[in-house]
């Protein structure tokens, strides 16, 4: 049996896809090109900038000194760092009439006025006083402020503050509170040690005090725990002399300069 022999117009039709390829090819080449060289134009930009920025900041360092315009220097400003923020003051105000003697008389003035304040509680030896020329030492228990753990200051203690603030007022003198426990351990959610009873006791004192007109410049508050004893923890009467809350009334006014 003999083939048909196929048209030409078919072998032609078959082939024409051929066309269409190249077409594509030739399209996707030239796309390749534009893209090639957008790629070159944005290089070239980079280079451009990088020379740029390593010109300045590779420049040589200019001159701070002074330039001379008629003679007169003038100088380059100060750059004003506006993030730096300068340390408080911490020295209440200074009354300049009192020298180093009159503060000292001053001083003895205000442990007459407290010695006459607690004059019951000092005999009872409840409450101890001690001055010397620089200090005022009031010893407190701490069962005539606060409860026992506690750290929030209970009915009868504003009347003792009352008198403490009666006699610091209008005066410039710095007054350091410090807190001590006993040995005995605290472990609540709120006082994990003695260390924070101690400090609590004491800057609620020293709130108190403020509350009082106490001007807050002048107060400061710190606590020592169970580690300041001034008497031995193995004996009922040696841990409560150690429960203690302790105002120091320097004679100087700087807050700062108000440790021992």
């Amino acid at each position: 049996m003999r083939r048909r022999r196929q048209p030409q117009d078919d072998l032609h039709n078959k082939e024409r896809w051929l066309i269409s390829y190249a077409d594509f090819i030739t399209l996707l080449f030239a796309f390749f090109v534009v893209m090639y060289s957008v790629s070159s134009v944005n290089e070239g930009k980079y280079k451009v900038l990088s020379e740029t920025f390593t010109g300045v900041f590779n420049a040589p360092q200019r001159s701070l000194q002074p330039v001379t315009v008629g003679g007169q220097p003038v100088r380059a400003p100060q750059q004003q760092h506006e993030d730096v923020i300068p340390p408080p003051v911490t020295e209440a105000p200074r009354n300049p009439e009192l020298d180093a003697e009159g503060r000292t008389e001053a001083l003895r003035t205000m442990a007459n006025q407290l010695a006459m304040e607690f004059d019951e509680l000092i005999n009872q030896g409840v409450v101890s006083l001690e001055t010397s020329s620089e200090w005022i030492e009031l010893n407190l228990p701490n069962s005539m402020l606060f409860g026992s753990g506690d750290a929030e200051p209970h009915y009868d203690s504003f009347e003792v503050i009352e008198k403490i603030a009666s006699v610091l007022r209008n005066r410039d003198n710095a007054v350091k509170v410090e807190g001590f426990t006993d040995n005995q351990p605290i472990r609540t959610s709120r006082f994990p040690s003695n260390w924070e009873l101690s400090t609590a006791r004491a800057a609620a004192v020293a709130r108190m005090l403020m509350m009082e007109g106490i001007e807050p410049e002048r107060l400061a508050a710190v606590g020592y725990g169970q580690y300041q004893p001034v008497a031995r923890n193995d004996t009922e009467e040696g841990r409560r002399r150690n429960r203690r809350v302790v105002l120091l009334i320097s004679r100087d006014a700087s807050i700062r300069g108000a440790v021992r």
